[in-house]
């Protein structure tokens, strides 16, 4: 089978952006009409999630019906709301007796700081982010949650760089996929595992009589955090960050082997951004599995490590600038300023 080098690759899951480019944010909704075990790990110190708690193993609820990325802070997590009324138009959800309930958990990220503080993803931009949702790869960088998405930002926005969404696949042997999508929003650099370089970051430059690094055009977040400059500012730096994502698959996976898949899925963020997991983000992934093809739980979250790792590259490679930020896709390493 020939893959788009999406997370659509696996079948069930739909995507579907919605955003305000002038106030630079918005929201992303992954459905999986039909339901998909699911489950979650947040790594980040800094999160901001809703309904993670019933993906534990332990609870009752066996499969979710969506779940929403959203920028705007805990605001964002509005627009899961309109998801759910989408879904509940739509007949989809799980069966109380009373009432059909759709099973939405959200993660959000900060991007208050970019943009206009004042608009946020709400449940109208989620009802329309779902309406959008299909099986076409769907598109990356400056687009639903990766709209207002940046990295770099030990010093705020001043020598930060754009990022946004980005999302790619793998085939894990004998039939199975595994594809990830994923807003990069980070407090630290986007390191390209395959040669070590930092790609997308916080760059060399001044912030008021300060000159922060001394590489160019990156300063390199974890060789500043240990300076005496570095050590200042970690106190007063930057909370709004965080990566939020998902593993999907055509495998069958119980609950507790989704949630091992999705800490797997951690070493793929782990390789691409550094430092990751600190208290400055929220860094969540959740993982679903939609299908029937028998695998082994490590090989397939292994490869959900690697699509982690490389939609994690797609998100920094496809971002442009804007907000004063320059991205990847409309700047050179040279001229990042």
């Amino acid at each position: 089978m020939k893959l788009n080098n999406t997370i659509t690759d696996v079948r069930g899951i739909e995507v579907g952006h919605a955003q305000d480019d002038d106030a630079l944010t918005g929201c992303t909704a992954i459905l999986c009409r039909k339901g998909a075990v699911a489950g979650v790990d947040v790594r980040g110190g800094g999160p901001g999630t809703r309904e993670t708690d019933l993906l534990d193993p332990v609870n009752l609820v066996q499969k979710v019906h969506a779940i929403v990325l959203a920028g705007g802070s805990a605001f964002g997590l509005d627009a899961a709301s309109g998801v759910m009324r989408y879904l509940e138009e739509h007949k989809i959800g799980f069966n109380t007796g009373g009432a059909r309930v759709p099973i939405v958990p959200s993660a959000i990220l900060y991007d208050l700081n970019l943009g206009r503080a004042d608009v946020r993803p709400d449940s109208a931009m989620g009802y329309l982010a779902a309406a959008r949702a299909s099986s076409a790869a769907p598109a990356e960088g400056n687009v639903g949650v990766g709209t207002g998405a940046s990295v770099g930002k030990m010093f705020g926005a001043s020598l930060a760089m754009k990022a946004g969404v980005g999302t790619a696949s793998l085939h894990a042997g004998g039939g199975v996929i595994v594809g990830a999508l994923v807003a990069v929003n980070a407090f630290g650099d986007v390191i390209d595992p395959h040669t070590g370089q930092i790609i997308a970051g916080l760059r060399s430059g001044r912030v008021g009589p300060l000159r922060v690094g001394k590489q160019n055009p990156f300063a390199d977040t974890l060789a500043i955090m240990k300076t005496t400059i570095g050590r200042g500012i970690l106190g007063f730096a930057s909370r709004g960050n965080t990566v939020i994502g998902v593993v999907a698959t055509n495998a069958s996976l119980t609950k507790a082997q989704a949630t091992k898949v999705a800490q797997m899925a951690h070493d793929g963020l782990a390789r691409t951004i550094r430092p990751a997991h600190t208290m400055l983000d929220g860094d969540t992934i959740f993982a679903l599995s939609t299908g029937t093809k028998k695998a082994d739980v490590s090989t397939v979250g292994a490869f959900a490590a690697e699509a982690m790792a490389e939609a994690i590259l797609r998100a920094a490679r496809t971002a442009k600038s804007a907000g004063g930020l320059p991205g990847l896709m409309n700047s050179t390493r040279d001229n990042f300023s």
